[in-house]
């Protein structure tokens, strides 16, 4: 696999990397990230090889991420697909300038238009659900800025299947702009996703990006039980050094450690890095395929994710990596697999549905 192997996003038509560049890395301003020269032979890289797909997110380094990657495309704009998103705050104090509504989604545009020296986003998302704007609000914002052509593509991230799934039909049902694009957490020490949010994405035509396909760095093996007591103060936020961060979105757990620890296995087996069997085992996923951002915080780890591209994983170790990582799907999904439900469904008839 490499690079210029593009797939179309979702429903869309638009061509796309399989792997995303993630730039949440770029800028200093959180601690723990890349300056600019180091972020810069990022993207040059990236690009060099063929890869198109830039992602990052208006509040990403206080708008460092977005200015950076202003600065890098100018030249290029027309060859690179760049996804950014809108709905957390940037002016602590003011309640309209975070959330999902029509208000703050223009003028996040608007500013984020600014500082990626642009006249149009490709992939505008919904960052994070916020649980009070209605649906039907959103997506016709959404809309609006699609026949406008500030934004080509609407998308959405970090929220419940169920209210994504209602958006979607409302789009459909009222000839609006769909969604075409999920972004979520999802690693070998995160399948939650698998219960509602992949298939969901299946059935409804959107394409998936995994963030955090590294599981905030512990499958890259840089964590030991010994760091499992690290706490990270209520104050950090995203600030601070990475295994603030790692601890503050619980990835630091004991559970993590024995994933990551199969996963240090298979990669001296195959004289690998872990960082490069974790992400090839996301790549080989299917219905729906999985996208992995990948967001270093130095050129030589960005130049190592990329040997992901290479990694064949056989039978064997995708077996391996599936028990130690897997999450009971709950109900109904275990009662709707039970030999007893699918009898008296069935009624000893053999259905399947076509590939």
């Amino acid at each position: 696999m490499k690079l210029d192997n593009y797939l179309t996003l979702g429903r869309s038509g638009l061509r796309v990397s399989p792997m995303s560049l993630g730039t949440m890395t770029f800028g200093s301003d959180w601690g723990w990230g890349a300056d600019a020269s180091e972020s810069r032979r990022m993207f040059d890289a990236y690009v060099d090889r063929g890869g198109n797909f830039i992602d990052t997110a208006n509040f990403y380094t206080n708008g460092s991420s977005e200015k950076l990657l202003g600065q890098f495309i100018a030249g290029k704009r027309e060859s690179v697909v760049v996804a950014t998103k809108y709905s957390l705050n940037m002016q602590p104090g003011n309640p309209n300038a975070g959330g999902n509504h029509r208000r703050n989604m223009i003028r996040s545009v608007e500013a984020s238009l600014q500082r990626l020296g642009t006249d149009y986003i490709d992939l505008l998302y919904l960052h994070i659900w916020d649980n009070l704007t209605p649906i039907d609000e959103v997506m016709r914002a959404f809309d609006d800025l699609v026949r406008s052509g500030k934004v080509l593509y609407a998308g959405i991230s970090d929220t419940p299947a169920w209210q994504i799934a209602r958006m979607q039909t409302l789009a459909d049902l009222r000839g609006w702009a769909p969604l075409v694009a999920l972004q979520i957490e999802h690693s070998l020490i995160e399948r939650t996703v698998e219960r509602e949010l992949l298939p969901m994405a299946h059935e409804l035509g959107l394409g998936v990006m995994a963030w955090s396909p590294l599981g905030s760095g512990v499958l890259t093996g840089k964590y030991t039980r010994a760091d499992l007591g690290h706490t990270q103060s209520a104050e950090a936020g995203v600030t601070g050094t990475r295994k603030d961060v790692a601890a503050g979105n619980g990835a630091l757990q004991p559970r993590s450690l024995d994933i990551a620890d199969v996963v240090a296995q298979i990669a001296k087996e195959q004289d690998r890095s872990p960082a490069q069997i974790a992400l090839a085992w996301l790549l080989h996923r299917t219905a729906p395929t999985v996208m992995p951002i990948i967001g270093a915080r130095t050129f030589a780890q960005f130049e190592d994710n990329l040997g992901a591209l290479d990694v064949v994983l056989d039978a064997d170790a995708l077996q391996r990596l599936d028990a130690v990582s897997a999450v009971a799907k709950g109900f109904p999904h275990d009662f709707m697999a039970l030999p007893m439900t699918q009898g008296v469904l069935s009624g000893g008839s053999v259905v399947r549905r076509p590939a």
